[in-house]
């Protein structure tokens, strides 16, 4: 899919080399914040490569230094009020009053996809870089395995939003419990090392080496039979809702809009005021001022 906003660029690009798909997040100028543009086009490719039958591992990744900053909240491209041919049976969410705009818009594009999208009958590997921030730690969450840079970071800071975490709530599944607070009541940045020691990477590489080493991972898998990859995936994620994860992500996405409509009648606006700019400067006082009282004790 194009974006207009930005000459004509293509917002996912989409390869096959041998019988591994890559999936390419494409708006390096905006650190690859999701549009809804973005988000339908990586429907599009995920559904691409999992009807193709030489595909048998999908990676997905982000175009330049960051996999992704989150959900676009604030850039030219920001398209919240625009429709799109839908892939789930939730009705438009355009020109609803109230919080029906935003439910019904978040059920389709954030939920509902995130979902699918984890239940891709293929195995499939994120390949992260740099910033992994709320709506980048859900699609990196939605893949089976993490391969990560030493430099990379994941944060989800829209709690200083007033929300409860993003629209997929898998942290109490991706850290344990008490870890899964930290992350959430400080919203300050995990470094790629506490985040491999905390189960949510499975290997942390170089800048330099991550394209190779999760490139030789994805050959390793697809050398696997398809349909026994597919059933053992199909297993470990309905441990997983058996364990609580689909209920737990109900529960949350209830509370998650409840915030967003108590934000708008208390300061008229859905996210308290913040928009893509004033949660990245927040987020750096925040870090800022963690440094400095770090370097006095």
């Amino acid at each position: 899919m194009t974006d207009t906003n930005n000459n004509n660029q293509d917002v996912v690009l989409y390869e096959v080399r041998d019988d591994i798909a890559i999936v390419t997040m494409n708006r390096p100028e905006y650190n690859n914040a999701q549009n809804s543009q973005m988000t339908y086009a990586l429907d599009a490719v995920f559904l691409r490569a999992s009807d193709d039958d030489s595909v048998k591992v999908i990676v997905l990744a982000g175009a330049g230094k960051h996999f992704s900053a989150g959900h676009d909240i604030g850039t030219l491209g920001r398209d919240v009020d625009k429709t799109f041919d839908r892939a789930s049976l939730w009705y438009d969410h355009v020109n609803k009053p109230g919080s029906e705009f935003l439910y019904t818009r978040e059920q389709e594009v954030y939920l509902g996809m995130c979902r699918r999208w984890r239940d891709i009958p293929k195995p499939t590997i994120a390949m992260v870089q740099g910033a992994c921030v709320a709506g980048g730690v859900m699609l990196a969450w939605v893949c089976d395995l993490i391969i990560a840079t030493d430099d990379s970071f994941y944060s989800d800071p829209v709690v200083r939003m007033g929300i409860p975490g993003v629209e997929y709530f898998a942290h109490v599944h991706e850290l344990n419990p008490r870890i899964a607070k930290e992350f959430l009541f400080l919203g300050e940045r995990m470094p790629a090392e506490r985040a491999f020691q905390m189960g949510m990477l499975n290997k942390v590489v170089t800048r330099e080496t991550l394209e190779e080493e999760t490139m030789a991972v994805a050959s390793r898998i697809a050398r696997m039979p398809r349909l026994g990859l597919q059933l053992t995936k199909q297993v470990i994620n309905s441990a997983e809702d058996l364990m609580g994860k689909r209920t737990t992500m109900n529960m949350a996405f209830g509370y998650h809009h409840f915030a967003h409509s108590h934000n708008e009648l208390v300061s008229g606006d859905r996210l308290a005021g913040f928009d893509g700019k004033k949660m990245a400067d927040s987020q750096r006082g925040q870090e800022k001022e963690k440094a400095s009282v770090e370097g006095q004790s």
